[in-house]
């Protein structure tokens, strides 16, 4: 239950009397007419208790997207329902409109639609609903809130999709599925020509040459139907900010963006997120679309405050594919975390797989290395140039272990990987 304005205003007018005619029995007088007014305004309200709850599916949208969800109320009272409704929504959703008018007949249903613009990725739920009527007179009404629940899976935005076509037009060129035909790049026989001048010598074809009474050399294109294995470090290093996100959420950019290019370049694509264990697996050999697959996989991950354990990659990879792969490591180029878990286990990938590792870099590093206005802002600059220091040493470590190393500013990590892919699938090393 509960009391609206109009009636406390009644209440107050109530004093009226009391000044023109005071004494005890003005004020019982008043009190009981107050009272009698709510009984009867109470029991004209119909329950809020008497209705039927009907949500939306369970929608899925990007961030920063909005979304639309709708819940039904069908009213089972014998009186007309008005009122208000309330949609318990958690605060990341962002619910524009979370009040909401209600009038309703009996046997009738009405639909409230809200617009979601969440905040965060991965699920924002709502438990509650509450249902608000008032009497005819609008002195009072009656409360209840219902228990029911409702979802949105809110999956990684995908920024560097609008990237893709072209290079993804680039991957055609390289395969020679367009005009562009590069031979001798891979090493998956194409066919058959007239030598010309330049031609390496090794793609020389004797028997087809002493066939012809000329010089016949191979073209070679680069294999398709490879493996892409894709790792994303989820470990307490990812957890660290860099702008207005996670390394972890900028590390998922650039494994969709990765995903996407392998798979549309007729590569079998699998991806793993790792930290002590392994924490999600997604193949393209799986039904379904591959991304939306992977982008509700990577919704509902968050990094832990772990330190990876690097160990279990290489089981993992080994129960994944047998052949020779390109995996790509998403993982900063945090030294102790590297030193000490990655390195011990690095070449025995590198020995029979092509490794690229992915780190994000801090954008704040370069400004505050050029910043030297206080003696403050030296010391900032001094440290900010070390630690660059330190992350060149670890390229150079990391490149005499046999690891392809690509480090960029968040906004540009998927593009900078997926060059990499495209400049390894030219050169015919994949």
């Amino acid at each position: 239950m509960f009391i609206s304005y109009r009636f406390v205003l009644l209440a107050v007018a109530g004093f009226i009397p009391m000044v023109l005619w005071p004494g005890w029995g003005t004020v019982f007088a008043l009190l009981s007419v107050l009272g009698l007014l709510l009984v009867v305004e109470l029991a004209l309200t119909p329950s809020p208790r008497e209705v039927t709850i009907t949500r939306s599916s369970n929608p899925q949208v990007r961030l920063e997207e909005p979304v639309e969800v709708w819940v039904e109320l069908t009213n089972h009272a014998r009186r007309r329902m008005r009122g208000h409704v309330r949609d318990g929504w958690q605060p990341s959703a962002n619910d524009a409109q979370p009040l909401h008018e209600l009038d309703l007949e009996p046997n009738a249903t009405q639909r409230f639609t809200s617009e979601l613009s969440p905040s965060r990725r991965g699920t924002v739920r709502t438990r509650k609903f509450t249902v608000r009527t008032t009497g005819p007179m609008g002195l009072a009404g009656r409360q209840y809130t219902h228990d029911s629940s409702g979802e949105v899976t809110v999956v990684p935005p995908f920024r560097s999709r609008r990237h893709l076509p072209s290079r993804i037009q680039q991957l055609r060129e390289i395969e020679g599925r367009s005009a562009v035909h590069m031979p001798g790049a891979g090493h998956e026989f194409d066919s058959l020509r007239e030598y010309v001048r330049g031609d390496d010598v090794r793609t020389i074809d004797w028997r087809a040459s002493a066939r012809a009474d000329e010089l016949i050399v191979r073209t070679y294109r680069p294999e398709r139907d490879r493996r892409v294995v894709v790792v994303l470090d989820s470990s307490r290093a990812s957890a660290v900010r860099v702008g207005d996100e996670t390394r972890f959420d900028a590390g998922i950019e650039a494994a969709l963006f990765m995903a996407a290019l392998a798979n549309a370049g007729g590569d079998r694509v699998d991806l793993v997120t790792l930290d002590q264990t392994i924490r999600t697996r997604s193949s393209s050999e799986e039904k379904g679309h591959l991304l939306h697959r992977v982008s509700t996989a990577l919704a509902k991950v968050f990094p832990r405050l772990l330190a990876a354990d690097w160990s279990v990659l290489p089981p993992e990879i080994s129960a994944i594919t047998r052949q020779r792969a390109f995996i790509v490591l998403v993982t900063p180029l945090d030294s102790a975390a590297i030193e000490e878990g990655l390195i011990p286990i690095l070449p025995v990938l590198t020995h029979r797989h092509v490794v690229l590792i992915a780190a994000v870099a801090d954008p704040e590093l370069d400004a505050m290395a050029q910043r030297r206005d206080s003696s403050d802002d030296a010391f900032i600059a001094a440290s900010a140039e070390a630690q660059k220091l330190r992350n060149r040493r670890m390229v150079a470590l990391l490149n005499r272990y046999g690891a392809e190393v690509v480090e960029a500013q968040p906004s540009e990590l998927p593009m900078a990987v997926g060059d990499a892919y495209l400049r390894l699938k030219a050169a015919g090393r994949l």
